[in-house]
């Protein structure tokens, strides 16, 4: 099981030497208690929002998807440009937090109806205004934005983030795949549980340790706390987000 908020705030609680928190009591948590959990809360925030795209951020069960193509999809109707990200949402506080517009992927594979060979291509992402200035007059009969066109090549982005487009309009059903990252959300019952794995739990209390020793004017151990983080920071995203083998990276040597 990962760490849960009630574990995070009593950790910092018995390094003040503070009167721990229980499960029956943490809802009703007065002064200091209250304090803590507010500034665990504040460092968890700044973790997870460090990175829209953290992989732990990643929607979809690990393995359920296939990690070519992308982590979630939406069909197309035969006609139809516009396609909401979330169909879910009933909001943008519950849209997806971050979308990846660089790898969006068409194909036929697991369309009803359809068999090999199936049509794959990535969808080059467009501004809107590009698509205005540029490839809008070559599509003129889809100003209406229903009409049959063709197999998309390209990606647009609804000025409000909410919806893409598909240039040229589909002519059939297809699936859309693309990279979507969840929106964190801050830690609010006792059980609530961190998002990241447990390894980097050090990080978050040494963040958290910064703003304690804020609180008490102590600014040089503040400053070494806000060092640790860093560091630690730093570790998390060359272990995560820039996990490249050695042996995959570029180490000619050039000359100017």
């Amino acid at each position: 099981m990962a760490t849960t908020y009630l574990q995070l705030a009593n950790e910092l609680l018995r390094e003040l030497n503070e009167v721990e928190l229980t499960s029956a009591n943490f809802g009703d948590s007065k002064g200091i208690q209250t304090h803590v959990k507010d500034i665990i809360n504040r460092s968890y925030l700044d973790m997870v929002n460090e990175e829209p795209q953290w992989p732990f951020l990643a929607v979809g069960e690990s393995g359920a998807t296939d990690p070519m193509y992308g982590n979630t999809y939406i069909e197309t109707v035969a006609g139809t440009r516009w396609y909401e990200l979330k169909t879910a949402a009933s909001s943008i506080k519950d849209d997806y937090g971050s979308i990846d517009w660089d790898n969006f992927m068409l194909t036929t594979v697991g369309v009803s109806g359809e068999s090999a060979p199936y049509t794959v291509r990535n969808l080059r992402y467009t501004s809107i205004e590009e698509w205005k200035d540029y490839y809008r007059l070559g599509q003129n009969k889809d100003d209406a934005d229903q009409a049959n066109g063709g197999t998309p090549s390209r990606v647009i982005k609804s000025p409000d983030n909410r919806k893409f487009g598909l240039s040229p309009i589909p002519d059939q059903v297809y699936r859309i795949w693309f990279y979507a990252y969840t929106l964190p959300t801050e830690l609010s019952a006792h059980g609530d549980e961190i998002v990241f794995p447990d390894l980097y739990v050090p990080v978050l209390i040494n963040r958290a340790r910064y703003y304690m020793h804020q609180f008490k004017d102590n600014a040089q151990n503040s400053a070494f706390a806000q060092e640790d983080y860093k560091r630690g920071l730093r570790t998390m995203k060359l272990q995560l987000m820039d996990a490249t083998p050695n042996y995959f990276k570029d180490d000619r040597i050039r000359f100017t």
